[in-house]
This record gives C-alpha cells, sequence and structure tokens, in this order.
C-alpha cells in the first residue's frame, strides 16, 4: 500500500500546537469537539454532535463496500505540563468533583484528534483510492474509561452506519517511525476504586481516645499489596497500586477519616472478581480489626473492559503498514498493562478491532529501537508532565497510518 501519494498538510502542525494548548477534560471538550465539526463540515462529512455529551462523527459515503470506523479521543488529563514547550499547556479546569485542577494532553490525545483530521482530508480529496463508507469518531472522556460507552449509549450507531471493522492508535514512547500492535487480548481491564475509611479523630497527644484512620489506611495498604503476591498465580497478569492516600490536614490532629483511591488491571475475569472480593474483604476486616466506628465504603470511580484486537483484523492492517515501512518498523508489544475503552465501540457494532501503538519519541534516544530497548524504562511515559511526542514525524506517520488502513479496509474495486 503505496504512500508516496498522501501529501499532509503541513497546516496540521499549527493544529495540532493549539489543541496541545487548549485541552479539555472528559466531557467537557466542546473547543475541540467544535473546531472538529467545522472541519468536518468542510470537508463535506455528514456531521452529528453532542453525541454522548460531547462526541463527534462524520460519516463519507464513497460509492458501494464496507463501512470502516476511525476513532480518536479528544480529551486531556488533571495533570500540570512540565515540558517545557513553547506551546506547552497553562490551562486550568474544574474536574467532575469541583475541583480546580491543570490540565494537559499528557496521554496524546491531541496527536490523536489531529491525525484522524488529517486523515480525513486526504481521504475525502481522494476518493478514487477506496471505496465504501468512512466513518470518522472523535471520542470524548476516554481517560475517565467513560465516552465510547456514552457515545453508544446515545445511539451512536443508529446516527451513523454500523462499521464492518474499527481502526486506530495510540501513540506510544516507542521509537518514532516505528508502529506496534499485539494481537488479542492487548490492554488490560481497570478498575479504579475510592475507599473511605471511617475513624475517630482525637488530639495528636490522645491517641487513645481516637479510632486512627491513618494507622487503619497503611495497614489496609499493606495488606492490599499481598492480594497479588499471594492470592493471584503468578502467570496472571495483574497489578493492584495505591495511588492516592488523604487523612488530615495538621501534624497534631488525629483525623476522623482517611480515604484510598486504588486501581486494579487485569486480564482475566475471574482474576478481576477475586481481586475486587479481597479487595472488599481486606478493607471491611481492617477497618473491624481497628475498632471503626463505621462501616468502610468502596465505590467506583471507573472502568475499563480488556481490549482484545481481533487477530486476523490486525494482521491485515500491520501487514499493509509492514509494506510501506518495512517489516522491520513493526513491532509486537505484547500485552500491555494500559488501558483503553476503544473496545466498546466494536464491541457494540458486532465488528473487530484493529488497534495499535504510534511510535512518538524521538528515535535517537533509543538503541536497539524494539521492546527490549533499555530506553523504554527511561523516556517520559504517557500520563508524564513531561510527555509530549516529537511531532516530525509522529505527526506524519499517524496521518499516513490511518489513511493507508483506511484503504486497506476500503479497497477500490
Amino acid at each position: 500500500m503505496a504512500a508516496d501519494d498522501i501529501t499532509v498538510d503541513p497546516s496540521l502542525v499549527d493544529l495540532y500546537k493549539d489543541i496541545h494548548s487548549h485541552p479539555e477534560l472528559g466531557f467537557q471538550v466542546q473547543r475541540t469537539a467544535g473546531m472538529v465539526a467545522d472541519r468536518l463540515r468542510d470537508l463535506g462529512f455528514d456531521v452529528t454532535t453532542g453525541i454522548g455529551k460531547t462526541g463527534v462523527a462524520g460519516v463519507l459515503k464513497n460509492g458501494p463496500g464496507p463501512v470502516a470506523l476511525l476513532r480518536a479521543d479528544m480529551d486531556a488529563l488533571p495533570v500540570k505540563e512540565d515540558t517545557g514547550l513553547p506551546y506547552a499547556s497553562t490551562a486550568t479546569a474544574t474536574d467532575e468533583s469541583g475541583k480546580v485542577v491543570p490540565v494537559a494532553h499528557a496521554c496524546g490525545h491531541d496527536l490523536h484528534t489531529t491525525c484522524l483530521l488529517g486523515a480525513a482530508q486526504v481521504l475525502s480529496t481522494g476518493t478514487d483510492s477506496w471505496s465504501g463508507t468512512l466513518v470518522v469518531v472523535f471520542q470524548p472522556a476516554e481517560e475517565l474509561g467513560a465516552g465510547a460507552q456514552a457515545m453508544v449509549d446515545d445511539g451512536l450507531y443508529t446516527k451513523v452506519p454500523k462499521p464492518d471493522v474499527v481502526l486506530g492508535q495510540h501513540v506510544a514512547p516507542l521509537p518514532a517511525g516505528k508502529i506496534a500492535g499485539h494481537p488479542g487480548a492487548s490492554y488490560a481491564g481497570s478498575d479504579s476504586l475510592r475507599v473511605h475509611l471511617v475513624g475517630r479523630g482525637a488530639h495528636g497527644s490522645m491517641p487513645e481516645a481516637s479510632v486512627d484512620p491513618v494507622v487503619m489506611a497503611a495497614a489496609t495498604i499493606l495488606r492490599l499489596q499481598t492480594i497479588v503476591s499471594r492470592e493471584i498465580p503468578s502467570t496472571a497478569t495483574t497489578v493492584l497500586t495505591v495511588g492516592s492516600v488523604h487523612a488530615g490536614d495538621a501534624a497534631n490532629v488525629i483525623p476522623g477519616e482517611a480515604e484510598l483511591q486504588l486501581n486494579i488491571r487485569s486480564y482475566d475475569e475471574s482474576v478481576r472478581q477475586h481481586i475486587l472480593s479481597s479487595v472488599d474483604r481486606i478493607v471491611r476486616g481492617e477497618a473491624t480489626t481497628s475498632g471503626a466506628p463505621s462501616e468502610p465504603t468502596i465505590t467506583e470511580i471507573e472502568r475499563f473492559p480488556v481490549v482484545v484486537n481481533d487477530a486476523a483484523a490486525l494482521e491485515k492492517t500491520l501487514h499493509a503498514f509492514a509494506a510501506w515501512l518495512g517489516a522491520d518498523k513493526i513491532l509486537d508489544p505484547g500485552a500491555g498493562a494500559g488501558s483503553e475503552d476503544v473496545g466498546i465501540l466494536a464491541t457494540a457494532a458486532g465488528a473487530p478491532l484493529s488497534y495499535w501503538l504510534l511510535g512518538g519519541t524521538d528515535p535517537s534516544l533509543f538503541t536497539t529501537g524494539d521492546m527490549s530497548d533499555p530506553a523504554l524504562r527511561k523516556v517520559p511515559s504517557n500520563h508524564s508532565p513531561h510527555y509530549a511526542p516529537v511531532i516530525d514525524p509522529t505527526l506524519t506517520i499517524g496521518v499516513r497510518a490511518l489513511v493507508i488502513a483506511a484503504r486497506t479496509w476500503l479497497p477500490t474495486a
């Protein structure tokens, strides 16, 4: 599949920098969604906005043939950017809990959006190179694990044709110029939980008058770490991380409550259920042991299902990429512990998923450039305040990858 006829609009660089400088959280992507909708209309797409609150979908029919859906996510993260870039974000926003937080595109969704708009431009102006129906979906709230489901629940597939394949990419800290994909279960299911522990507050000099939730929280955290190490088979890929702990505001005051936020990554539903059950057992057990005056509560923050790449669909797509870039530029990253909600779009349509990673890091930082490269442990990764993909050649390759994938699945007669 030749790429020399794919001309990438140089103005996409300025668009990318603009989106990067104006990040938006979750379902709040009104500015980004508005820009996307306007550009798609200018390209001749039939556009629907406000799907799942702020999602956008465009449809371009081009004769007989299958339906291919290309997806990009638009939302950013509550992270304070520290890249030093001249177009770095200084934005803040009010999050779902009402807290004002810094906001940055620390996961690359700005690049995803720009690449898909670039691909939409190429495909709409080169309709002689493909046949069928192209659906482009720009999704909010991927970081919340809620955007894809919100679009489906809002009738996405009554507003656009159901696809025969779902295609998409995610920029990653791999060398720019390389693409990676793994068949089968590729990205972990994720459960994020909030644990509220209730104690009894007292003066710091009188611990005997308290039920100390800080000690309760510490004991709970240590015990939670035994779930994976002592209850789950070593052959199972799973992670349990306590990422947030909060209790009290003064050194000489024993607070009355504590809060933990934890995240679980898993691939197997039985393993997931075992971990969730064990979390409940340990949290309640430690509260009882501590003499807590009230039961703890465990609430779900977000959930992502396991992302499963259809083996045949991914092979077809990667084969086209290998013909374009060379087989040595295509990697298998194995199953990763990161999470995504793109699979919901495929499952809801009963369509195969072909989802790949797009290298976005300066290649000069790598030695071997494969999945064993020690640089992978050192270069900034997604969600880091230091993360930002190099524009050249990542943007051009990202646009061309989407175009080649679309042409592969929407061939001319």
